[in-house]
């Protein structure tokens, strides 16, 4: 996972005679390549419509995959990338360090969200994007839903400027040439004012969000950065806008502690 530029569907099996491929599997992946673009998850309806594929045939694939964990399926009748997927991505994301990253954070991130509330998350860059791979959901009222497997930019957001903050002064030059798409009144585009939110980032050690991605939802998050210090992953804690002051503090400090221990505990 993670070629710049590419889709999941770019980045299928290489190309080869038709007679040496298995169908079912051609059509089980182009299944995957839909909920890749569908965040919010897709109906059997929509695998439909999109594949032209025989309801039957849609049904069986995903009750097989959903054995498998590969999908999940909502209350709603909507199917999502599954759990054991993102752990597989996790893996290979994790530096080449060969551990599985989400089932490591994940007890990490229901105590965070047990002491604060709200819904937690471990994000890592994949390609040009962050992807979330693990999530705790918080019982806080008006706690955010955070979902595994959500794609967001990098320069827009508590955890991925985080991520941004702890790469190599290269890779930042060459990302921050791309043109940084404005989603709020509050996001940052111009490269000057990032590369020293970065610098800001760097000497305190936490990132926050306010209102960058989307205007009502603010963020705290921190690096968890392997033994040698390269950055490993963000962990982050989103909430509503208007929290009381004392209730902020708290996130910040329970975020900061959180992604201390996450790192204490990678291989």
């Amino acid at each position: 996972m993670g070629l710049a530029g590419t889709s999941m569907a770019d980045r299928a099996a290489p190309s080869g005679n038709a007679t040496h491929r298995i169908p079912v599997i051609d059509r089980m992946m182009e299944m995957l390549f839909v909920l890749e673009k569908r965040p919010d998850g897709a109906t059997i309806r929509d695998f439909v419509e999109s594949l032209r594929m025989p309801r039957t045939t849609v049904y069986r694939i995903l009750n097989t995959l959903q054995r498998h964990d590969v999908v999940s399926r909502s209350s709603q009748g909507a199917y999502r990338l599954g759990p054991r997927l993102l752990g597989l991505a996790a893996r290979s994301i994790g530096n080449g360090q060969g551990f599985d990253l989400a089932a490591l954070a994940k007890p990490h991130l229901e105590s965070l969200s047990a002491e604060t509330g709200e819904s937690s998350k471990i994000s890592v860059i994949d390609g040009e994007d962050l992807m979330v791979i693990a999530a705790a959901s918080g019982k806080r009222e008006y706690a955010l839903t955070v979902v595994p497997g959500q794609r967001l930019p990098l320069h827009a957001g508590a955890a991925g400027k985080t991520l941004l903050a702890y790469l190599p002064e290269n890779e930042v030059d060459r990302r921050l040439l791309q043109t940084l798409g404005r989603y709020t009144p509050r996001t940052l585009t111009d490269s000057r004012r990032l590369r020293r939110e970065l610098a800001s980032i760097r000497r305190q050690g936490w990132a926050q969000d306010k209102g960058e991605y989307s205007p009502s939802i603010h963020a705290f998050a921190a690096p968890v950065l392997s033994r040698d210090g390269a950055i490993v992953a963000a962990l982050s804690a989103p909430f509503v806008a208007g929290a009381r002051a004392e209730h902020v503090d708290k996130i910040r400090e329970a975020v900061i502690a959180a992604a201390r221990h996450i790192a204490a505990a990678l291989p």
